[in-house]
């Protein structure tokens, strides 16, 4: 297997999405001041979030196999049995980490659990009455910007019992929430043409393409300037330099038009920029470290 082929794999069975939840729970347990560490919860995040991005498709294609036609699920189509079974193995391992979690961690989680669940399932076509969450005006960038920023920092403060101050927390959160809801607008930009035509409301519908992406950048400079207010104070200068470097790549992802029409660009660049942030505040922990130590 190549290496492009390899990097697809990762991409197209969301294993790669799942390794950047990952590698966020990581960053925050470096903003909370404390040594990385692979706590049982990690393996929660990895599993929950890889069945997550497979529960829509698996139930779609459950029912209707017709479905993995879809040009966003071609690898599916390719490679039916290997999906099912990486969609088992997803679930066996979230049910054995969820059995050795602790009880605080479950209790935080089962609300965005079911946020993300109704998310996710195709609600509208199950005759239930109610409309899946995804459908409801202008919704869809907030639920995924809240439940990642949520699932990526509370879940590392719960179940590490870490006292951390309030307004520290805050900042977190609200930085994480702003970086995600930015790379989240363009997937809606992608979709603009099958949104229309289901009649969903979005937020590139309502205001456009260019107006759309200039409230990413927006986005990100608010996240920019919050990281300036909060790593100062806190005098955690390497991870202002991880969220600079992060936010201004971005912003050139956002912007260089020949990187937009790149057919890997949603999947691989937009998902990869919270991967990239996560392992670069790894990396300016340990060299700074080094230094210390």
């Amino acid at each position: 297997m190549t290496f492009i082929k390899f990097i697809s794999v990762l991409v197209d069975s969301n294993i790669y999405i799942a390794l950047a939840a990952v590698a966020l729970c990581f960053q925050t347990q470096v903003q909370l001041g404390l040594e990385p560490q692979l706590y049982p919860y990690i393996f929660i995040i990895f599993f929950g979030t890889l069945l997550e991005y497979n529960f829509y498709p698996f139930i779609c294609l459950l029912r209707n196999k017709v479905f993995v036609l879809n040009s966003n699920y071609l690898w599916i189509k390719a490679n039916v049995k290997l999906f099912y079974t990486l969609v088992g193995i997803a679930l066996m391992g979230l049910l054995i980490a969820i059995a050795f979690a602790k009880l605080e961690v479950l209790i935080i989680l089962s609300p965005l659990a079911i946020l993300t669940l109704f998310y996710s399932i195709p609600i509208q076509n199950m005759r239930l009455g109610f409309p899946q969450l995804r459908q409801l005006p202008y919704l869809k960038v907030f639920v995924i910007a809240l439940v990642w920023s949520l699932i990526t920092i509370l879940l590392p403060v719960v179940y590490l019992e870490h006292s951390v101050d309030g307004t520290h927390l805050i900042f977190m959160i609200l930085e994480r929430f702003l970086f995600v809801m930015a790379i989240t607008i363009p997937f809606d930009i992608r979709d603009m043409a099958i949104d229309q035509k289901e009649r969903l409301k979005t937020i590139p519908l309502l205001i456009g393409e260019k107006h759309s992406i200039k409230l990413s950048l927006l986005l990100i400079c608010l996240f920019i300037i919050l990281s300036l207010v909060h790593y100062i104070q806190t005098q955690q200068y390497f991870i202002l330099l991880a969220m600079s470097i992060s936010a201004i790549m971005t912003i050139g992802f956002l912007f260089h038009q020949k990187t937009r029409n790149l057919s890997f660009y949603h999947k691989l660049i937009l998902d990869g920029t919270l991967l990239f942030q996560g392992i670069l505040t790894l990396l300016f922990y340990y060299y700074q470290s080094s230094f210390k130590g």
